[in-house]
C-alpha cells in the first residue's frame, strides 16, 4: 500500500492514463479535469447495440457483444455522472429494460444471451433467470433520482419495495443495491423506515467491517473472494446517502481512513472481488480508482 499524501489525484492520473478504458479516461477528465462531457457520452456509445442496450463487456466482468441488464445499468450510471439521464438516451434504455424484464417487471442479472460469450463463473447463466434486487434496485433507484417517469418503473418500483422489505439475509452487493434503490426512491418516507431497518441487518449480520484494523474477525459472505470484505463507505458513497446513518461518525472516519491508505505505488486502488481473467481485473481497477475518489471527495477528503 502507498498510503495517501498530497499527490493523491496525481497518482491516480497517472494510473488512469497508463491503465484505463478510453471511456474511464473520459470519465476521470470530467470528473476532476474540468472535461467535456460530450467526449463521456461518445465514449459510451460504443458500447451500445441496436436493441437499445448496452454489451462489450462494458461491465468488465461480462465479455462479449450481447446486451445485458448489467451492462446498460452501468451505462445509465455513467450517463447519471454527466447529468445525461434524460430524453432519448433514457427512453431507450426504459425499451430495453422493458423488453428483457421478467414477469414481474423487473431485472433478471444476466439473460441467457451470454452463454457461450466468456462471464465471470460466479455469474450463474440459466435459461429462465429470475428478477433480481441486485440488477434492478440500481436501475430504479437512479431513474427515480432523475426525475425520470416511464410506464417501466411501475412494476420495477413495486418489485423493490417488495425485495427490499423482505429482506431477512442478505449479502453486501445485494445491500448496496437496496441503497442505490432506497436513495433515489419517491416515498421518502417509506424508504427511510426500510433502510433504518436494512442498517440494523447490516450491523447485525456483520456485513460492514467497522474496524478495518480488526477485519479478519467479520465474515465474507458465501461466494466472495477472500478478504473481499465491505466497509461502511461501500454503502455510505455519500454524506447524503441513507446508509450514512448507520455508522457513527468515528466508524465512517475510520472506513474513510482505510479506503485512502488502499492507493497503490502504482496510483490506482486494488480490485477485491475474485479475479478471472487477466482482461478483466486490469479494467476493473480503474473503475475502483473512480470509485474512491469520488467516494473521498463526497466526504471532503484532500485529494492533493
Amino acid at each position: 500500500m502507498a498510503g495517501t499524501g498530497a499527490h493523491t489525484l496525481a497518482r491516480a492520473e497517472q494510473f488512469i492514463w497508463l491503465t484505463a478504458r478510453v471511456l474511464e479516461q473520459r470519465r476521470f477528465a470530467h470528473a476532476f479535469l474540468d472535461g467535456d462531457p460530450d467526449a463521456v457520452e461518445t465514449a459510451l456509445t460504443a458500447y451500445l447495440n441496436k436493441d437499445g442496450g448496452y454489451g462489450h463487456a462494458l461491465e468488465p466482468d461480462l465479455r462479449g457483444p450481447v446486451s445485458q441488464p448489467l451492462h446498460t445499468a452501468h451505462a445509465l450510471s455513467v450517463l447519471d455522472s454527466i447529468d445525461r439521464c434524460d430524453g432519448q438516451r433514457v427512453e431507450r434504455i426504459c425499451r430495453y429494460l422493458t423488453d428483457v424484464s421478467t414477469k414481474e417487471g423487473a431485472l433478471p442479472a444476466l439473460l441467457p444471451t451470454q452463454r457461450g460469450y466468456p462471464a465471470a463463473p460466479f455469474i450463474p447463466i440459466v435459461d429462465d433467470p429470475p428478477a433480481e434486487l441486485l440488477a434492478t434496485g440500481p436501475v430504479v433507484g437512479l431513474l427515480h433520482g432523475n426525475q425520470v417517469w416511464n410506464a417501466w418503473l411501475f412494476r420495477a418500483t413495486d418489485f423493490c419495495w417488495s425485495a427490499v422489505e423482505a429482506l431477512e439475509q442478505s449479502h453486501p452487493y445485494e445491500v448496496e443495491a437496496a441503497v442505490a434503490f432506497l436513495d433515489g426512491a419517491p416515498d421518502r418516507a417509506r424508504a427511510e423506515v426500510t433502510a433504518d431497518r436494512l442498517g440494523r441487518l447490516v450491523r447485525e449480520q456483520r456485513l460492514a467491517v467497522l474496524d478495518p484494523a480488526r477485519r479478519e474477525e467479520y465474515p465474507v459472505a458465501t461466494g466472495y473472494a477472500p478478504g473481499e470484505h465491505h466497509f461502511p463507505h461501500d454503502y455510505a458513497r455519500t454524506p447524503g446517502s441513507l446508509a450514512r446513518r448507520w455508522f457513527t461518525d468515528e466508524e465512517l472516519e475510520r472506513s474513510l481512513d482505510h479506503l485512502a491508505a488502499e492507493q497503490q505505488d502504482d496510483g490506482g486502488w486494488p480490485v477485491t472481488w475474485r479475479q478471472w481473467a487477466p482482461g478483466t481485473a486490469l479494467e476493473g481497477r480503474p473503475l475502483v480508482t473512480l470509485r474512491a475518489l469520488e467516494t473521498l471527495r463526497a466526504y471532503g477528503r484532500p485529494l492533493g
